[in-house]
């Protein structure tokens, strides 16, 4: 006697428990923060661009398996507006430390404070997962334990799995061959009976799977406390990372704008470039100059008529005195005002009060001789006074409109000169090439100043622009010719140009009567190398 011809409602009734079981199976993540396609466009980008990333990748993946989706929620974290986790259940097991690692390091009290300096900025965000890196390496260790325990748990549930959907499989090809009678042929037929058997066996793994997957959960739970003291000290890091980096570009000048204009790769060479800069332990010291002229100038008041000291003649009608102007009441003395205005004859108000600022460039010349490294007393070297003056300096003839030179000196052959024109922008490369350029050898003061001379020569020429302003910032006292002296003060009486001279720990040019004494307006001594307020005067008159 024949086997009885299987029928297709028999099979699938048999078969009915695994596939509601494989159709009623949850997706499972990969990744423990939630974020939307931008988001994950923005960590897919900026992994591909950094090759710190992708280095912190492959050395956790040597040991711990999903080290970048490990990387990609703290990116994400750090980046998000509002980062949310998913819930446990949510995630494939063998996702469960990332996502145990992540709640540590998101409700750390510290993680406010990071998230300020990152939120939005995919360069801060992927700066804060490398500042974590040794911090992350250390975790996955504590929970390796733990991790092979979910990784059982993921491969008895993906073996459950597979069991139901071949069942699946195998009774749809046996549908395809039913006949009108509902009848399956006989392999179809013991290729489902075969599949449920199969997954009937796996029902065991399926048990063990969850087991798994209890046990690696209160694994997770009994090491969560011990996680907690090294996300906090790993989110303070990547904090402290985070700001002290803002921290630097701003003291060099480098606003947030310009920087997301800036492709990641730029932004990784121009940090690096400022970390080793020479002068880069003098960033804070940079940062106060260019905090303290801006102070300076929001005090400064162009054209302030000061302190009334008598009364003098010219031409400027807000000085005017009232008997002058009641002159203009006589229609018989009108003509007469008018023609002692045009002389200059008029009789003003004189005031005394701080100068007006130049029109012309302002220069910064600044010694680079071998004893401008010395430190002084306060801490901090003359060379770093030097160019933290200039560079605030640049910033004031920015704000002002005006031409900036930087002149570096030494001896008398050797010059460096950086233009900075008024209508161009600052490039923070040329910024770093002045700030860091150092000369040595001696000091020539004919050199740097016949050079500035020059430059405003040149400016007045072109533009007619005239009252330029030479600052000198040097630590050594040396002689100039006469014949340079006679054509040196003919050239300031031409141009109407100011010199401001800064002795940086040099009593002998700082006395009055010496060479620096005698080719300045204005001149003063420093003897701190970190305070910046003896210069303040010079923001408010330049």
């Amino acid at each position: 006697m024949g086997e009885t011809p299987s029928r297709l409602d028999e099979l699938a009734h048999r078969a009915g428990p695994w596939l509601a079981r494989s159709a009623a199976a949850p997706e499972q993540h990969l990744t423990a923060v939630l974020a939307n396609s931008f988001e994950q466009i923005a960590w897919r980008d900026t992994y591909a661009q950094s090759a710190g990333l992708r280095e912190l990748s492959e050395e956790l993946a040597e040991r711990h398996d999903h080290a970048t989706d490990l990387l990609a929620d703290v990116f994400l974290a750090a980046y998000k507006a509002g980062p949310r986790l998913r819930e446990r259940t949510e995630m494939t097991p063998s996702r469960l430390v990332n996502h145990q690692i992540i709640s540590s390091l998101v409700e750390s009290p510290e993680f406010a404070e990071l998230h300020r300096e990152t939120v939005g900025d995919p360069y801060a965000a992927a700066m804060a997962v490398l500042a974590q890196g040794t911090a992350l390496r250390e975790m996955l260790e504590r929970l390796r334990p733990a991790r092979e325990q979910a990784e059982r748990a993921a491969k008895a549930r993906q073996a459950a799995e597979g069991a139901a959907a071949a069942v699946g499989a195998a009774l749809q090809q046996a549908a395809a061959g039913t006949g009108a009678d509902g009848t399956v042929p006989a392999p179809a037929a013991e290729t489902v009976r075969r599949a449920v058997q199969h997954a009937e066996s796996a029902e065991a793994a399926g048990t063990a799977a969850r087991q798994a997957a209890q046990d690696a959960a209160h694994a997770l739970a009994a090491t969560a406390p011990g996680l907690r003291p090294t996300a906090r000290k790993a989110v303070t890091k990547a904090a402290e990372t985070v700001r002290e980096e803002a921290a630097l570009m701003r003291a060099w000048g480098v606003g947030p704008g310009e920087l997301e204009r800036l492709p990641y790769d730029e932004r990784v060479r121009l940090a690096e470039r400022l970390r080793t800069s020479r002068l880069a332990q003098w960033a804070e010291l940079i940062g106060r100059f260019r905090q303290m002229a801006d102070g300076e100038r929001a005090r400064k008041v162009e054209n302030a008529t000061g302190e009334l000291i008598g009364v003098t003649l010219g031409d400027d009608l807000s000085r005017v005195i009232p008997s002058e102007l009641a002159n203009l009441g006589l229609p018989a003395l009108r003509a007469v005002f008018a023609a002692r205005y045009a002389a200059g004859e008029l009789m003003l108000y004189d005031s005394q009060g701080e100068q007006t600022t130049g029109r012309g460039a302002i220069i910064a010349c600044v010694d680079t001789s071998h004893s401008m490294y010395m430190e002084g007393p306060g801490g901090g070297t003359r060379e770093a006074w030097a160019k933290a003056c200039a560079l605030a300096l640049l910033d004031q003839a920015r704000h002002a409109k005006r031409d900036f030179v930087g002149i570096l000196f030494s001896s008398a052959d050797r010059l460096r000169v950086f233009r900075f024109p008024a209508g161009e922008p600052a490039g923070t490369t040329q910024v770093l090439d002045f700030a860091e350029t150092f000369l040595g050898g001696g000091t020539s003061y004919q050199t740097p100043l016949s050079a500035a001379a020059e430059l405003l020569e040149e400016e007045f020429d072109d533009t007619a622009r005239a009252r330029g302003d030479i600052v000198m910032l040097t630590d050594d006292e040396c002689d100039v010719t006469e014949t340079w002296m006679r054509n040196w003060n003919a050239a300031k009486h031409r141009l109407g140009f100011r010199v401001f001279g800064v002795a940086i720990g040099a009593p002998r040019a700082a006395e009055a009567d010496s060479v620096l004494d005698t080719l300045s307006d204005n001149l003063r001594s420093v003897e701190d190398f970190t305070d910046v307020q003896v210069a303040a005067d010079l923001f408010r008159v330049i």
